[in-house]
């Protein structure tokens, strides 16, 4: 019996995955399934001012800090975005996330376009973007709805908003129509799955390469 060949790992720099999409399009689930499936891929823990919830951990959920300190971070370029959610700052620090782009390991965004046109000058090659639409109004409407967390009104400023952001979506790298879950996390997958072997992420590429070159 042939034995299967040994698997070649060379050296690649992470990369920074973000999901956007209207809310409701199902942008949570998607992030869920991927971080269920994949080991190699972590979702971004965010600092903000607001105090932790029961069962929220330093660390893991959320880092929590005092205002003073957060604009520090602001000052000193510390945060790759940010922004004010109602009395709320929310930002991603930048040192956690490059220790982790060096070290091969993917780390999965789920922000909205604003937060995405911030990373994007600072991320460069690093961030690969997907947006996600709903397959119609209507069906995004219903699923707004039926997840029953919501009033009407809330639903109805959702829905407004909706069209704001479904309009940034030529600033995306890839767009996937959320029409089918099962496909739509499939072709995300296939998205990943494609952009880590990108030639610019494998570092070691060319050592390797100039390893069989020299008869190795």
């Amino acid at each position: 019996m042939s034995q299967s060949p040994e698997q070649i790992d060379i050296k690649r720099r992470g990369l920074m995955l973000v999901l956007s999409s209207p809310s409701g399009a199902g942008k949570s689930t998607i992030s869920r399934a991927l971080l269920e499936d994949d080991d190699r891929l972590s979702m971004s823990v965010s600092a903000t001012t607001r105090k932790a919830r029961p069962g929220e951990v330093e660390g893991v959920h959320y880092f929590f800090m005092e205002p003073v300190d957060f604009n520090l971070m602001i000052n000193q370029g510390e945060l790759l975005e940010h922004a004010k959610v109602f009395d709320n700052y929310y930002g991603t620090p930048s040192k956690p996330v490059e220790a982790a782009l060096s070290d091969g390991k993917d780390i999965l965004f789920d922000i909205d376009w604003q937060g995405t046109q911030q990373l994007k000058q600072k991320a460069g090659d690093d961030l690969v973007s997907i947006f996600i639409l709903p397959p119609s109004t209507k069906s995004l409407e219903n699923r707004l709805k039926s997840r029953a967390q919501d009033s009407d009104e809330v639903v109805a400023k959702r829905m407004s908003k909706a069209s704001e952001e479904i309009s940034h979506w030529p600033e995306y790298d890839y767009v996937v129509v959320n029409d089918n879950l099962d496909r739509c996390i499939s072709e995300v997958k296939a998205i990943l799955k494609a952009e880590r072997v990108r030639r610019h992420r494998r570092t070691g590429l060319l050592q390797f390469v100039n390893a069989l070159r020299e008869g190795y």
